[in-house]
């Protein structure tokens, strides 16, 4: 059977993955680079961010904001970009009649920015603001103590938006740097999906012709030590508590990254997964859980998210607790383990309606994995999931000296959130 993508790789190592659809009128063009936070030095904390705002300050043909922003809003068309610890992307979603002008556009501010220092100086105020807004925003802020509380001081532990100290000291000469360093043509996928026409090779060529070509930088590897349940809490005065508890998990690479995406599913995603019925419905705790198996390059955690009533904290743990170590324990049904699959398989499906969903698809995986595997292909391997499999997994992940804790409430000592951490 045809693939229904095609990738071809130019001769100083630039990828380019391409994915016609039918019956659609739009394209997205998505720039994928590998880098981000995990990248970075304790010093440039915070700089894959601001780069990435820096991108649509101008050039030389759009030499500011507003003419970066006009183009596509005369078209109508969606844009922006965005930055994580792996990957930091740059995406334009047209009519397609507008490709060549997405195409132009996203090039030009990929390769072209000017990085000029006033507009750095401008842009600190703005990042500041940013990140005041995450620190004000608990349900966000939380994931940052996360990944703290599982890694420390090394880069997989840092805030992606960088300390407010980093982002005052930043200048011009260590954004060119870090530019040169990781925006290079091996380190770069290109993914255009959509109603794509024809010579899309050479026009990718053309408007990405002047890519570095150097070696990119690597990123420090992660360090996983834990010996025992651990918990970070932090004072602040709300009227809910946000926490984060769940283990250490597996990278993508892992074998068992597929089974581990299907007991996520029937512990805590959809309004009849366990955790929903047992924290929500049945204890009208909270009124958000769910849980996730996330996975990087080298790193991968398995974790439920809740908000809860400041009350009721030590309830709903000891609730999640139980039905970590309840499937560790008790073998899931036929029923319910072909629940999970179909959900997994229907919302797979409903995501790839559109292009921008597609390209990201297609992009995450070629730069990270460096192959791709098509939607019916990922399927597959979550169809081949079987109790055994999940019950084996649960029990391997599920143990006390993997417990954490993350937690952002009324509350100043840790101790007793602690002394729950056990099975």
């Amino acid at each position: 059977m045809a693939k229904p993508f095609r990738k071809f790789t130019f001769k100083n190592g630039l990828r380019l993955v391409t994915v016609p659809m039918k019956n659609t009128q739009a394209v997205t063009v998505l720039v994928l680079v590998g880098t981000g936070s995990k990248y970075e030095t304790k010093e440039i904390n915070g700089i894959s961010h601001f780069l990435e705002h820096m991108f649509f300050k101008g050039t030389k043909k759009r030499p500011n904001t507003l003419a970066i922003s006009l183009d596509l809003d005369k078209v109508g068309g969606n844009y922006n970009a965005f930055t994580g610890q792996e990957k930091t992307g740059y995406w334009a979603k047209v009519d397609s009649k507008h490709l060549d002008l997405a195409l132009d556009w996203v090039s030009d501010i990929f390769l072209n920015s000017k990085l000029d220092h006033r507009e750095i100086e401008r842009e600190k105020g703005v990042i500041i603001e940013e990140i005041n807004m995450y620190l004000d925003s608990p349900r966000e802020y939380i994931e940052e103590i996360w990944l703290s509380l599982l890694y420390g001081n090394q880069p997989a532990g840092w805030f992606v938006a960088g300390e407010k100290k980093n982002i005052s000291k930043f200048k011009k000469n260590q954004f060119l740097s870090y530019f040169k360093n990781h925006y290079t043509a091996e380190n770069t996928v290109i993914v255009i999906a959509g109603n794509i026409g024809k010579n899309i090779h050479l026009k990718v060529k053309n408007y990405f012709s002047n890519i570095r070509t150097i070696k990119p930088h690597g990123k420090q590897k992660v360090i996983e030590k834990q010996n025992k349940p651990e918990a970070s809490i932090r004072y602040k005065k709300t009227d809910q508590t946000h926490f984060i508890l769940g283990v250490r998990g597996h990278n993508l690479f892992h074998k068992d990254a597929y089974i581990m995406d299907v007991l996520s599913t029937i512990l805590g995603n959809g309004m009849s997964s366990r955790l929903w019925i047992s924290v929500r419905e049945r204890e009208g705790l909270g009124y958000y859980i769910f849980t996730e198996n996330n996975a990087d390059t080298d790193t991968g955690y398995f974790a439920t998210w809740a908000g809860v009533d400041n009350k009721r904290v030590d309830t709903a743990i000891n609730i999640i607790l139980k039905e970590y170590k309840r499937i560790t324990k008790e073998k899931i049904d036929e029923k319910e383990l072909r629940k999970a699959k179909d959900y997994i398989k229907g919302k797979a499906m409903l995501r790839m309606e559109s292009s921008d969903a597609q390209a990201g698809f297609y992009a995450n995986q070629e730069l990270s994995e460096n192959k791709i595997l098509t939607l019916e292909e990922k399927l597959a391997k979550i169809e081949a999931v079987t109790a055994e499999d999940i019950q084996r997994v649960a029990r391997d992940i599920f143990k006390p000296e993997k417990l954490n804790l993350a937690l952002i409430g009324p509350f100043k000592d840790k101790t007793k959130f602690q002394k729950l951490l056990k099975f």
